[in-house]
């Protein structure tokens, strides 16, 4: 067989994601934050985009909002565009001693004729009468003077100089104080910290033994039992037998109590002394001092209860990030007559309009998506988790005419507002458990909530085994194994019935009963 090289021409076609596509479908997955600051950058790069005046803006905010909404792409001059600039401009380059000038520097408080006078003594004394404390100072509100927050570090600094007065004692403990984690631990070894300070592990471990007596009990601990321990120690309880017990915190972990009855030489009440007294011990001391920042979630969407019976559906508006195009400066700027300025304008024209038609298709996408979730899951909001349907991303997504990947995007990282709580959108997704006798089949979520239910209704004398719980889910109609119920209960982080009949015959014989 001869083989040759030959030319052919053929003509195929291919799905080709642009760039824009792609911002457009990276847009549907972004946070409210995220697209906030992706708008801030276009507008930054882009003259024809404006953010949008605010709702407690002066008079006229609502006017500039529809002249921008309302203008068409091709308008022409704008008069009120051009009286608005020449207005600004002849406040700004005005003569100084016209009345428009003066009215100006009022309102934008700019007047800096009186900031350095020649004689600044009597100006000085006003402001300092002003000031809260003085007699003159009654137009100031106290209540906006608040106090920050006392960190940790800024807590032990205050109590140092009282207990270490030498100065090379001070240096070690503030070496130590660096080295502190938000729990109040100290993350550092003391071998190496006498080395690098150039003093003697005896000092090291001595001025770190002061430390710890300082506040919060269980400072510069370097382990949980030596966390326990000092506190246990400023209560005057660490005696042997509890010497044992912070010894051996994993069999407590464990619940066997019988080898902490042997170790500790106690009978079963002294044991029950001795958690208790553990129990109200901290074992974060820090953790009071310096919280984490916490992260407000605002609802992408709000559920309410119509009139009629159903359920209204909106978006919420503080999240609808907005953005205004100006029309009448592209048709203003587009007149000259330079080949490269119409040329940046017009790619900037295109950039705008594609990046709202973009948020709007953003926000109608979430409208569908949750307005499904909503139509599906209408027993949930109704009468609790018990009622959650299974539900998977194809049967939204055959719903409202869109892909599983369209929907999985908008489900990320998305909060809806409904009358039983904040959720995220991705909660009203479970898996489905089939039922017995060919019933409706059970949400996972719905199954995890019965499961847990039924543990915190039993009792020390009667705790339900695994077995026990698939034979109650049973009777309910849930068809389940036993190995799902437990996987589903370790998840949940409830222990076993073995380890929970213990404690709770510890906890009953602690509250008497």
């Amino acid at each position: 067989m001869k083989l040759s090289a030959n030319l052919l021409q053929r003509q195929t076609q291919s799905l080709v994601m642009t760039a824009r596509l792609r911002q457009s479908i990276q847009l549907l997955q972004m946070t409210h934050f995220e697209v906030n600051q992706f708008i801030a950058q276009e507008v930054e790069q882009n003259p024809l985009l404006e953010f949008p005046y605010n709702d407690d803006d002066e008079a006229g905010g609502e006017a500039e909002d529809d002249r921008y909404a309302h203008q068409p792409e091709d308008a022409g001059s704008d008069d009120g565009y051009d009286n608005r600039t020449e207005a600004l401009s002849s406040d700004w380059y005005d003569n100084g001693g016209s009345a428009r000038t003066s009215r100006l520097n009022d309102e934008l408080d700019a007047n800096y004729t009186n900031v350095f006078p020649d004689d600044g003594a009597p100006e000085l004394v006003s402001q300092w009468k002003s000031m809260p404390g003085s007699g003159e100072g009654a137009d100031y509100d106290l209540d906006d003077f608040v106090a920050g927050q006392v960190s940790l570090r800024d807590h032990l600094a205050q109590q140092i100089p009282f207990v270490l007065p030498d100065m090379a004692d001070r240096l070690i403990a503030q070496n130590f104080v660096d080295q502190l984690d938000d729990c109040g631990y100290l993350q550092a070894d003391i071998v190496e910290a006498g080395e690098r300070l150039g003093t003697s592990l005896a000092q090291a471990e001595r001025v770190l033994a002061t430390l710890q007596s300082l506040d919060p009990p269980g400072v510069f601990a370097r382990s949980l039992a030596e966390c326990l321990a000092i506190q246990l120690r400023q209560k005057d309880r660490y005696d042997p037998a509890m010497q044992v017990l912070v010894e051996n915190l994993e069999l407590l972990a464990r619940r066997d109590f019988a080898t902490l009855k042997r170790l500790c030489g106690v009978d079963e009440e002294d044991l029950l002394d001795m958690l208790g007294e553990i129990r109200q011990l901290n074992p974060k001391p820090g953790s009071g001092f310096e919280a984490g920042v916490s992260e407000a979630i605002m609802p992408d969407v709000v559920v309410r209860a119509s009139s009629d019976g159903g359920w209204l559906v909106e978006l919420n508006p503080d999240m609808l990030p907005r953005v205004l195009v100006n029309q009448s400066y592209f048709s203003r700027v587009t007149k000259t007559k330079d080949a490269e300025v119409q040329a940046f304008l017009s790619i900037c024209m295109q950039t705008a309009n594609w990046l709202t038609r973009s948020l709007d298709q953003r926000a109608n996408t979430i409208m569908k998506v949750a307005s499904e979730i909503v139509r599906q899951q209408d027993a949930f909001l109704q009468h609790g988790v018990d009622h959650l349907r299974p539900l998977n991303l194809k049967t939204v997504a055959e719903a409202i005419e869109m892909s599983e990947s369209t929907v999985s995007r908008v489900t990320s990282n998305k909060y809806m507002l409904t009358p039983r709580g904040l959720f995220q959108l991705k909660y009203f997704f479970t898996v489905s458990i089939s039922a017995i006798a060919g019933g409706d089949s059970h949400s996972a979520e719905a199954v995890r909530h019965k499961i847990r239910a039924l543990i915190l209704q039993e009792s020390p004398e009667a705790v339900l085994s695994d077995d026990d719980i698939v034979d109650m889910l049973k009777k309910g109609g849930v068809d389940l194994a036993r190995r799902t119920v437990a996987k589903y209960r370790e998840a949940m982080n409830i222990a076993s019935s073995v380890q929970r009949r213990r404690e709770k015959r510890a906890l009953a014989k602690v509250v008497g009963f």
